[in-house]
């Protein structure tokens, strides 16, 4: 019997949510399916990009989205990744 067990997949938890007219920020890989692209559930057009519920939504649609609807989007649909924590001096934010 093998004792190895399969890789877990860590939580995948939204951050902040962006005001309207500001950019979201989806940097994590798992925003991103290589190997499906389904409609987007705002412009019906095919995409790869998923939120973090796995809503198949372009950047740009959640982001339109969000400026159209500011008081619906305070409820979490769509928001940005969060921000880790700097590993070591020198990564991070630039306060320059």
């Amino acid at each position: 019997m093998s004792t190895q067990r399969k890789k877990e997949k860590t939580p995948f938890e939204p951050g902040l949510i962006p005001a309207p007219g500001e950019l979201l920020v989806w940097r994590d890989n798992q925003h991103f399916d290589r190997w499906q692209g389904l409609p987007c559930t705002l412009c019906g057009q095919p995409t790869p990009m998923r939120s973090h519920s796995g809503e198949p939504v372009h950047k740009v649609c959640a982001e339109d989205w969000i400026t159209a609807n500011p008081v619906e989007a305070r409820r979490g649909r769509f928001a940005s990744d969060t921000q880790p924590n700097p590993k070591s001096k020198g990564q991070g934010v630039d306060h320059a």
